[in-house]
């Protein structure tokens, strides 16, 4: 019988979960046992699992978890540099050289434990089976807006945090753009896609002028000037070998309007990543990294936008990926098998 422990989540403002306790009741139902750690920042409150059956554990112990038990979570384990022994599903941010990435892997090495990347769930055509994308669009598109507005009067956009609901978000975002002159324009790069149809959504409901480019607009490969005609650019493109630069180095010198980088793929440690114009990701009390002065330029680049709308993205994100839970039974193949392959071909690589 397949055990799967739902953990807490240990990053800072980390509030979303992948699953519901109506998943919950259904992988019962199927026949799975089913573990919940409680969690003191989780959205959706343990009363809920509880009242499905399943084992109610105190939140942060599933290092010592039965050892077949598959530990699911969503973003980074902690830090510690530990031996990981149990398979885990999760976001590793681990297949494209990015350096915590390597050091995540040696430690699922070292234990004799097993990654599952959520990011690298696919269906047989290699389309991602479940992904936050809509709502880290959304958001990211909202903290990109809060950069160009705090801009405008002459600052840098302060801290940012959880909302109950999209609908408190736009009521916020309106008040802060109605003293500007006029509204920014808006390229989204990616538009088609899950995340860019959020960030592309977002800007239309408040009445932005958005130009949206997918990969019609970019496969003549570069450069792409009109990247630095608009007031604010979002990337909705993963970082892959393939991918073309949007914006150079010498974008930081050039006469531009652009004056927000909103990096919704946010991956600025991989060699592919499009935006070469910063290095780092920016977080929650710090959203938006200043990388020129004259003009200004700020690049907003948090990694995990969906938790600022933790409740909807959970639940939309929870039933996309439940049927691949529901499969779980059979590791070998499917989804799961395939993540497992990659898991192993990239820790022969180490």
């Amino acid at each position: 019988m397949t055990h799967i422990w739902v953990r807490a989540e240990q990053r800072p403002n980390e509030e979303r979960t992948g699953i519901t306790p109506e998943g919950v009741a259904a992988l019962m139902a199927a026949g799975f046992t089913v573990t919940v750690e409680q969690s003191n920042v989780r959205a959706i409150p343990i009363d809920g699992f509880r009242a499905t059956g399943c084992a109610i554990a105190p939140q942060n112990t599933w290092p010592d978890a039965p050892r077949d038990a598959i530990i699911f979570g969503l973003k980074e384990l902690p830090e510690d540099g530990s031996p990981l022994h149990h398979r885990h599903i999760l976001f590793g941010h681990a297949y494209k050289g990015q350096p915590a990435g390597q050091t995540l892997l040696r430690r699922f090495k070292a234990g004799g434990g097993t990654l599952y990347d959520i990011e690298y769930l696919v269906d047989e055509a290699g389309r991602r089976v479940a992904a936050f994308g809509y709502w880290a669009g959304y958001a990211g598109a909202a903290v990109a807006l809060k950069c160009w507005a705090a801009q405008q009067r002459g600052g840098l956009a302060g801290p940012v945090s959880t909302y109950g609901g999209k609908d408190a978000l736009l009521s916020e975002l309106r008040e802060a753009l109605a003293t500007a002159d006029s509204l920014p324009t808006a390229l989204v790069i990616g538009a088609l896609g899950r995340v860019g149809t959020g960030a592309a959504d977002l800007c239309e409901a408040l009445n932005l002028q958005v130009t949206k480019w997918d990969m019609a607009e970019t496969a003549h490969g570069g450069p792409f000037p009109e990247v630095l005609t608009h007031e604010i650019f979002l990337n909705c493109i993963l970082a892959r070998p393939v991918c073309p630069v949007f914006v150079p180095r010498s974008a930081l010198t050039a006469q531009r309007k652009l004056s927000v980088i909103g990096d919704i793929a946010c991956d600025p440690t991989s060699d592919f990543s499009p935006i070469k114009v910063y290095d780092r990701t920016t977080d929650w009390d710090v959203p938006a990294l200043r990388v020129a002065q004259d003009p200004v330029l700020d690049v907003t680049a948090i990694d995990n936008l969906p938790s600022l709308l933790p409740v909807e993205s959970s639940q939309d994100f929870a039933g996309l990926l439940l049927p691949s839970l529901l499969t779980l039974n059979d590791l070998n193949s499917g989804v799961w098998g395939r993540a497992k392959a990659l898991f192993d071909d990239h820790i022969q690589r180490l």
